[in-house]
């Protein structure tokens, strides 16, 4: 089969096509024969070597794929033929891959396989932010960095439905008028437009309840700043390479509070607090209250011009592999 592999650490281009044997589903594991596998910052971040915890180079990447099981190991109820999205410890930009059971959905009915590759990470990530870590309330407002992104795009639609008040960041206009189209209130481009100040304008001075942040560096504190006294903060990412930390002093005396989530971690040692949300969410994907953003498609050789499309920050919503 074919499979990409990341030879060594570095830019884009360490990112190879190989000849590679058919994986094999061990006792509780499918092999799907994957139609979509979707691209994560996360994937990039380990193509990197900046990964805390990523593996060692060389390897397969990918950690999420849509597609068919096409054959199953021991102590597995499922059929082959059963479409399904898998969440993967990597190897998703492959002709096949092999998935543990009990990190399976079922893909909604009408839904397609690009739409489905965008769904695990980015609706579970941006669900358990707003809600389980972040405690958003109907009456609240929130931040949400990167709103064009995959997380973003499923963060403003999930706050907008809440009935919170949502705030968003993007570079392009074209990326602002779909968060916008999403649900976001006060789409702000912040290549132009200092952030802080809109929302210190909205809100009186006051400042936004909740930060959803994936950047780091400056706009980790930045986004303290456009924090209301008791407000919250979950950081989830770090897409500027840089990290950042928060001043305990200031955190006590503003009554803020900073959480860290990261899914892999997360469902590794509470899987049921992640998965709870997916009858829900598996729900607004079926009735269409939610939607996956797919915004570029890749075949499976191009994997190199793909991450290099999102790392040029070209990319709007989910950025996909179809082998």
């Amino acid at each position: 089969m074919k499979a990409i592999q990341v030879a060594d650490y570095g830019d884009s281009d360490q990112l190879e096509l190989i000849d590679a044997e058919l994986p094999e589903p061990g006792p509780g594991e499918v092999r799907l024969e994957v139609e979509a596998a979707g691209i994560n910052f996360a994937d990039i971040m380990q193509r990197r070597g900046v990964y805390p915890g990523g593996p060692d180079a060389p390897y397969r990447p990918g950690m999420e794929a849509a597609g068919t099981i096409d054959a199953t190991g021991e102590d597995v109820d499922l059929d082959e033929g059963d479409r399904v999205v898998a969440m993967l410890n990597g190897g998703g930009y492959a002709e096949y891959a092999t998935a543990n059971a009990q990190m399976l959905f079922p893909i909604p009915e009408g839904m397609s396989f690009e739409e489905a590759a965008g769904f695990p990470v980015q609706f579970l990530t941006a669900h358990s932010c707003l809600f389980e870590w972040g405690g958003l309330e109907e009456d609240e407002s929130v931040l949400i960095q990167a709103a064009a992104g995959g997380v973003g795009t499923a963060a403003v639609q999930l706050a907008s439905n809440h009935g919170a008040e949502v705030f968003g960041t993007a570079s392009t206009q074209e990326k602002l008028d779909l968060a916008a189209e999403l649900g976001c209130d006060h789409p702000i481009n912040y290549t132009e437009t200092d952030f802080r100040e809109v929302v210190d304008d909205e809100t009186d001075g006051e400042g936004v309840d909740l930060v959803l942040e994936s950047v780091g560096d400056d706009v980790f504190e930045r986004s303290l700043d456009a924090m209301a006294h008791f407000g919250r903060m979950v950081t989830y990412g770090v897409a500027s390479g840089v990290p950042a930390a928060a001043e305990n002093r200031r955190l006590l005396f503003e009554n803020k509070s900073v959480s860290g989530f990261h899914l892999g971690q997360a469902a590794t040692h509470d899987p049921s607090r992640i998965m709870k949300a997916v009858p829900e969410l598996t729900e607004g994907l079926t009735t269409g209250d939610l939607e996956v953003i797919v915004g570029e498609s890749f075949a499976l050789e191009d994997a190199a011009e793909a991450h290099q499309y999102i790392e040029d920050r070209k990319s709007s919503g989910k950025v996909v592999l179809k082998p």
